[in-house]
């Protein structure tokens, strides 16, 4: 019986992080610390014609000032950070790269992009100095918007990028699908915006680069979801230091959400000017900069066709959608709306023609990459959207439909996995049960019922369903590498059993607030027999773990948490030969349980602390084994895994005003087997919030002139505790058949299923109103305009 896995054990980080006792990089203080501010073009397109830093090199405090012309190759080239993700056009020609340079020279492509930056004895003296700063800019129109980026005579955002046009991109048959819409008996089309969302984790980005003149070595400190692929682009693509002289460090991290996982400029920096002056520099984003600089997430705009028999099956689907990725390639950005969007528009459907085609555009925005779900919440947006959308039109129940169009169940042992028609291969999957649990959960039958009596009473109450797939624990690196990936998505893991018996694991997962530090010693501890507390879990430093890559799509346990099963095996597999060794028995004839081998059938047996002391003291100890007991593996998985569930929502419209308040949330998953429930549930209620968030109240706002309009707490609606209900959850287990714990992902399912499950609800709540799409976030003024213009 297992003792730890499945049990919802407290979270043993959450002392220091409740009790304030948490390091983050903002605690760090060195010796001869000096601190930075950016300076930041006020305007979204405009070319600087000179940059004046006389009265600002002559203020109190100041240390150096450096502006782009400080960081220019010896031919000329920007210095700047690479993208991480290669897509080709349909034509075969490479994307278009333009680089992102840590300080513009030339000119300033989105508000926010840094111009120079000051380096002050104090923060407040960098920021009093950076005032004194004159730029001569020329301001440039300005294009925000993808599809007008594409049209002729469109402000050009990089001179060498014809059009804006960073790529085309297709997948899927295109002939088979306009064959199969054209016999179709009806189509549903719906032309949305699924909309610029930004980022607002509770610690802002920071920074502290440090340069060690003695040792000639650098340190970055850095709040990062993935500090040594920060260290290897730092490497190998923009400083070109050694990589054994770097050390990155991801202390505790106040919140990722995806906008922290990628290379910004400001970490190149800080290690690049820091060597300049030969002393520690830190930097932290005020949060006006965060709105203005953190990677920002969606903004698709797509056209969506569903094609259905007379039966309701559904026949085809086809969609074209224009994705804006901002002035830059980010560290992920191609991938997110290809190989994280296309290949999820299968859903849960049997669905047997689909084709996408897509644009990816540069505009004079901040620049768009992986934030939470990342690519798989816009796919289930589209597809949950119109399959309700063909629901009402057609006169069906919403939920019949989708079950009548699911895949059939398969458990990837017995039946094969899935093979989809935009190149995946799902794992595992039963998606009836979930669904029906969800509408079992609500009491379907009767809310309808309570529905009908509302209206009579002039109450606007609405059902919305959505049932999601995604795709987690991305893998494996030969595909991905194909498929464009300049970076292999294993994982690494360390065991180190102590002389004690106690155990240190480090793992390339980092944990920016998702318990890892309790998970996966859960794992351990189960695994070994041995007592939770007896376990350490090290992480974030790349000095001390050998290497890693990360913690993003719902990775960790999946991919982290099995290359640390792997070295367990290790270590069982050797301890077994030291323990034969001592009990004078076959290795073949002991069993491990409870923390002892044992010799079957026999009470003669070894302790897990006797071995490890063994293996370290080796007095009495076999001829051909070396001393120790300490493992490493990489995991690379054989695919990714495949969460699923359904999610329902049911909300209230208030006639006169148009104000949507959320009653319930429904949530039924499916994310393989749970090794933490309690840890589970969290992660699920935090990402339905982050969901609801879109369809209720987040957008980013920019006018026609670049700025963004709601840069701030003021302006940018945030979900607060009042605004949600409490969640119900529940789930169903269907493991994966590929991994040792049989586990999914967890960490984005509540974003990916509950923002259409809002949005319909809200549409089924007006359902005598006609309307067909009412564009996120639904606030109450564009529902009561909708309501205005409706039937």
């Amino acid at each position: 019986m297992s003792s730890f896995i499945g049990k919802s054990v407290k979270r043993v980080e959450d002392k220091r992080f409740l009790t304030g006792k948490g390091r983050y990089t903002d605690d760090i203080v060195l010796p001869g610390m000096t601190y930075a501010f950016l300076v930041r073009s006020p305007y979204a397109h405009a070319k600087i014609n000179s940059i004046d830093t006389s009265e600002a090199e002559k203020a109190p405090g100041v240390v150096k000032i450096f502006t782009g012309k400080d960081l220019l190759t010896p031919e000329g080239a920007p210095i700047g950070v690479p993208t991480g993700w290669q897509v080709d056009f349909k034509n075969g020609d490479t994307m278009k790269e333009p680089p992102h340079p840590l300080l513009v020279a030339d000119k300033a492509r989105h508000a926010g992009d840094a111009v120079a930056v000051v380096i002050a004895e104090t923060r407040e003296a960098a920021k009093d100095a950076a005032e004194l700063i004159e730029v001569d800019y020329e301001e440039l129109d300005a294009v925000t918007d993808a599809t007008k980026a594409l049209a002729s005579g469109a402000p050009q955002v990089h001179d060498d990028v014809p059009n804006n046009l960073c790529f085309d991109w297709e997948i899927g048959d295109k002939a088979g699908t306009d064959a199969a819409m054209a016999s179709a008996a009806h189509i549903t089309t719906l032309d949305f915006v699924n909309q610029r969302v930004i980022p607002n984790a509770i610690e802002p980005r920071s920074v502290i680069g440090s340069y060690d003149t003695a040792n000639d070595k650098y340190t970055l400190y850095t709040s990062s979801q993935n500090p040594h692929l920060i260290r290897l682009l730092l490497c190998a693509f923009v400083l070109g230091i050694p990589e054994h002289k770097v050390r990155v460090v991801a202390p505790d991290v106040g919140g990722g959400f995806g906008s922290k996982i990628f290379h910004y400029t400001e970490e190149a920096l800080m290690i690049w000017a820091s060597r300049q002056i030969e002393r520690p520099i830190k930097w932290i984003a005020e949060r006006s900069e965060s709105f203005l600089t953190d990677a920002h997430g969606r903004d698709h705009q797509t056209k969506a066709e569903l094609g259905l028999d007379a039966d309701g099956n559904i026949v085809g689907l086809r969609i074209s959608t224009v994705a804006n990725l901002g002035a830059y390639l980010s560290t992920f950005a191609p991938a997110v709306p290809t190989y994280l969007h296309g290949t999820l528009l299968q859903g849960l459907y049997t669905t047997p023609n689909i084709h996408l085609d897509l644009k990816a555009v540069f505009t004079n925005t901040t620049a768009v990459d992986a934030y939470r779900g990342a690519g798989r919440p816009e796919a289930t947006y589209l597809l949950e959207r119109i399959i309700e959308n063909a629901a009402r039109e057609t006169g069906r129940d919403p939920a019949e439909l989708r079950m009548q169009n699911f895949i059939p169940p398969f458990d990837g042992v017995k039946e094969e996995g899935y093979v989809t028609q935009v190149a995946l291969q799902y794992d595992s999957g039963d998606y009836e049960p979930v669904l029906r649990r969800a509408m079992e959960m609500v009491g379907y039958e009767d809310f309808r019922k309570e529905q009908a009596e509302a209206k009579k009473n002039g109450k606007l109450l609405g059902i919305g369903f959505s049932t999601y797939i995604e795709a987690c624990g991305i893998a494996p690196s030969a595909v991905v590498g194909a498929l464009g990936a300049r970076a292999g998505l294993y994982e690494s893991a360390q065991v180190r059993i102590q002389p004690t018996g106690m155990v240190s694991v480090y793992s390339g997962s980092h944990s920016h607030g998702q318990g890892h530090e309790t998970t996966f010693a859960q794992v351990v501890a189960d695994r070994l027999g041995v007592p939770l507390e007896n376990v350490e879990i090290v992480h974030g430093d790349s000095e001390a773990v050998a290497f890693g890559m990360g913690t993003y799509g719902s990775r960790s346990l999946a991919v982290g948490g099995s290359a640390i099963v792997k070295s367990i095996d290790k270590v069982l597999e050797k301890g077994a030969k030291i323990a034969a060794h001592l009990l004078e028995a076959n290795p073949d004839d002991l069993e491990y349980a409870g923390g002892a081998w044992t010799v079957k059938g026999t009470d003669k047996s070894v302790g897990f602390g006797d071995v490890a002391l063994t293996a370290y003291v080796p007095h009495n100890y076999p001829a051909d084994l070396e001393p120790g007991l300490d493992f490493s593996s990489f995991y690379d998985p054989a695919n990714f895994t495949y969460p699923f569930g359904a999610h329902i929502a049911i909300v209230e419209v208030d006639p006169e005003t148009g104000k949507v308040d959320l009653k319930r949330f429904i949530a039924c998953d499916d994310v393989g087997n749970v090794i933490n429930p309690m840890i589970v549930d969290g992660q699920i209620h935090g990402g339905v919030a982050q969901g609801v968030g879109q369809a209720l109240f987040e957008g980013a706002i920019y006018d026609d002139d670049g700025q963004l309009l709601n840069g701030s707490y003021m302006d940018y609606t945030m979900p607060r505790a009042d605004d949600l209900p409490s969640f119900e959850v529940d789930r169903t287990v269907t493991p994966c058949p590929h991994n040792p714990l049989g586990v999914k992902g967890a960490g984005e399912a509540g974003t990916i299923g509950s923002t259409p499950a809002v949005v319909n609800a809200v549409l089924d709540a007006l359902s005598d109103y006609n309307i067909s799409d009412i564009r996120m976030p639904m606030t109450p003024e564009r529902v009561w305009r909708a309501m205005q213009n409706g039937s």
